[in-house]
């Protein structure tokens, strides 16, 4: 039986949102998606938490509508089956795709022609998604190797004024003219470090396997990796997760968003807001790590609006734990960076971060904490980031801090027995 379509006109954080992601809990939801002929089941593999694009983050000309636009991006678990996600959840008009394909990337725009496998949607190769609608491919058998590059490629027909895409890619994609979905490269191409659309890639994987959803900001979304390295810290995590054969079987979906914030739309929906569709609507999600918060004390203007943001989040962590342990996600809590020295840096905020973080560690609410604040502090100066992790700004670490972060990760908090989601 095919799933690949997503009810139409359902916003993330809606009742009907909510509803919807308990309904395909069988099919396509965080929850049991066990194929009951082999012991199997779906389990993301890599995520990009959509949301809308802001004007200056827009497909460049030619535009997506009748043009070939090639998107790469870095897996985690393998696997011999997968199905694709494709998002028009934030559109105000139909897309369609007439023709999505997978190949393993060779780099840049290329692939290897004979990994090239067109994508389908009820058995038809085309789609067109409602405004407000997601969908799901059929599953398609591919071999897909473990933290291996693959191009999604897609050959639009009409699109959205409104698009919805990823902005922080900090991975080249490319917008050719025309159909060339099955294109070897894409010489002509106009190059842009964004992705559109897609927002999922889903393995069919053993019973065994899980993933770990990660909700974030700019941090987690990879603010100050290489572009094109692949090494924000969920990548680096997926590394040592992938390097242990205690956690081979893990999968780690990256759901941060740059400059979002906990409780109310500062870049993209809250992260209260999109939880039923980021963290509850993927496929085998086992364990949740919170990391967020920064935006909403930082953007607070004031002591008292300050010191009611840091309720708040307690308020709002205790909310995302309570969803989370009701469909049994082990959830693990990660202190606040210090950002002294950066814009954010004021002492009535950097009290809010202590009080917080200080939850975080004391309130016994985390199944864990992670505290990646611990890890990136200096020692001389514990409100600032370490020098050698720090990109400058105060606020973001560098690559070597996003490894540092990867490392702080305790990977026994994937090994010890966990609730079973089936």
């Amino acid at each position: 039986m095919s799933v690949w379509r997503v009810v139409r006109g359902v916003r993330a954080g809606s009742a009907a949102a909510a509803a919807l992601v308990l309904a395909l809990a069988g099919c396509h939801g965080s929850g049991p998606a066990v194929a009951p002929e082999t012991g199997r089941r779906w389990v993301g593999t890599w995520s990009a938490a959509p949301q809308l694009t802001e004007p200056h983050n827009l497909p460049p000309e030619p535009g997506l509508t009748g043009n070939t636009l090639r998107q790469v991006v870095r897996v985690s678990l393998g696997g011999d089956r997968v199905r694709a996600r494709f998002s028009n959840e934030f559109g105000t008009s139909p897309v369609t795709l007439n023709a999505a394909h997978i190949a393993v990337s060779l780099g840049g725009s290329a692939i290897d022609p004979s990994t090239d496998r067109a994508l389908t949607f009820d058995g038809k190769a085309s789609v067109t998604i409602p405004a407000g609608s997601a969908v799901v491919s059929d599953p398609l058998p591919f071999a897909l190797r473990p933290l291996s590059n693959v191009a999604i490629t897609i050959h639009f027909g009409e699109t959205s004024p409104a698009v919805t895409g990823h902005p922080g890619s900090r991975t080249t994609s490319y917008l050719q003219v025309g159909n060339a979905v099955s294109a070897a490269e894409l010489p002509a191409a106009v190059q842009t470090e964004r992705w559109y659309i897609i927002s999922g890639l889903e393995v069919l994987a053993p019973g065994s396997s899980a993933a770990v959803a990660i909700v974030g900001n700019s941090i987690t979304d990879g603010r100050g990796s290489g572009t094109n390295r692949q090494n924000r810290w969920p990548d680096e995590l997926a590394r040592r997760l992938q390097a242990d054969p205690r956690t081979a079987d893990i999968g780690v979906l990256n759901l941060g968003l740059g400059g979002n914030c906990v409780l109310r739309e500062c870049i993209g929906p809250s992260a209260l807001l999109r939880f039923d569709r980021d963290v509850l609507g993927q496929s085998g999600v086992r364990w949740l790590i919170i990391f967020e918060g920064v935006n909403d004390i930082g953007r607070a203007e004031g002591p008292e609006a300050v010191a009611a943001v840091a309720r708040e989040l307690i308020a709002a962590y205790q909310e995302m734990i309570d969803r989370a342990h009701a469909r049994g996600i082990r959830v693990y809590g990660a202190t606040i960076l210090p950002f002294g020295g950066s814009f954010y840096d004021s002492p009535e905020r950097e009290a809010a971060r202590q009080e917080v973080n200080e939850w975080i560690r004391t309130s016994g609410r985390f199944d864990a904490v992670i505290d990646l604040d611990a890890a990136l502090r200096d020692p001389a100066n514990p409100s600032r980031l370490r020098p050698e992790a720090d990109t400058g700004d105060h606020l973001h670490p560098n690559e070597t801090g996003h490894r540092m972060l990867a490392e702080a990760v305790d990977l026994a908090l994937f090994v010890e027995p966990s609730p079973r989601i089936d």
